[in-house]
């Protein structure tokens, strides 16, 4: 059964739909320049109320070691996800700074780039292969954008990983059953406008991932 993040929401009716789709995972976006953008003290008021219920993921891109420190002890996640360029290296001290666990989120246009997965596999819970941006773009993901799927075509990975990037309700049964994918991770997907959640976006995205499950 694939298991599923909602990533990017900012209000207590997209989370409380969130949890009630039966997401694993709910991510907190903490980089101004994202419309999805909630700052560590709003997220922590907002994201009491799943604390225990799911894990909480707060997505940071190329962080400092003020901002981890400052989103460890007021928000608590259970894993950081990076999203920018950062190194194995700095990715094993924002693990050990922050205590959380760590997903890794690396832009995928090529086959190549899937290699890239192996320097990090030490250092992470979580690989999350996700689009590279269009040339230009201010954001690392969240843009809609996708990749050719069947790159991951029996590519195995010694970490559990996330397919992310212009998932949808219509297309995320298809990209299950292409990539075999354990994960899926959207946000841009279930929304009406950059930033604004649907509960009914949420639900079916939710039951296309369950209907995309092998039946006994």
């Amino acid at each position: 059964m694939t298991r599923v993040k909602i990533c990017g929401l900012k209000t207590p009716e997209a989370l409380d739909s969130a949890l009630a789709a039966g997401a694993a995972f709910v991510g907190a976006v903490t980089f101004p320049k994202s419309p999805r953008h909630i700052g560590p003290l709003d997220a922590a008021t907002l994201y009491a109320r799943a604390r225990g219920r799911i894990q909480m993921v707060s997505l940071l891109v190329d962080p400092d070691d003020a901002l981890v420190t400052e989103i460890a002890l007021i928000l608590k996640p259970d894993l950081i996800q990076l999203h920018g360029h950062e190194s194995p290296e700095r990715v094993a001290e924002v693990r050990q700074l922050s205590g959380a666990g760590i997903i890794k989120a690396l832009p995928v246009s090529t086959p190549d780039d899937l290699t890239a997965a192996v320097a990090y596999t030490p250092v992470v819970d979580y690989l999350m292969f996700d689009a590279r941006p269009p040339a230009g773009s201010a954001l690392p993901g969240g843009v809609g954008a996708r990749f050719d799927w069947t790159l991951l075509q029996g590519r195995p990975f010694d970490r559990p990983w996330f397919l992310a990037g212009g998932l949808t309700p219509d297309n995320v049964g298809e990209a299950i059953r292409l990539t075999g994918a354990p994960l899926v991770d959207v946000s841009s997907g279930v929304e009406t406008e950059p930033g604004v959640k649907d509960a009914g976006l949420i639900a079916a995205f939710m039951a296309a991932v369950d209907a995309a499950a092998p039946k006994p």
